[in-house]
């Protein structure tokens, strides 16, 4: 499993776990974890960042309606991995 690390708006660093990716719509998003523990915490985060930037922007995925059709998605994609 891929390891990356965000640095947050208040500067700190934060790690994740990238369990899988998808594009929907034109706009990357990605499933990420915070520990490789079975019951970890999973977040969807989608890609701001525009075509010429060098370096990524996330934004973890708040809105409902987006949150339920990526997650399908997602969980799709992860066959056997519960997702809640």
């Amino acid at each position: 499993m891929d390891k990356i690390t965000f640095l947050t708006e208040e500067g700190n660093e934060e790690e994740f776990y990238v369990l899988e990716q998808t594009t929907v719509g034109g706009i990357n998003y990605i499933l990420v974890t915070d520990s490789e523990d079975d019951e970890a915490d999973a977040f969807i985060l989608k890609d701001l960042s525009k075509p010429d930037e060098t370096e990524a922007q996330y934004e973890m995925v708040s809105d409902d309606e987006e949150l339920k059709v990526v997650g399908d998605i997602f969980r799709n994609l992860l066959e056997g991995v519960e997702l809640d």
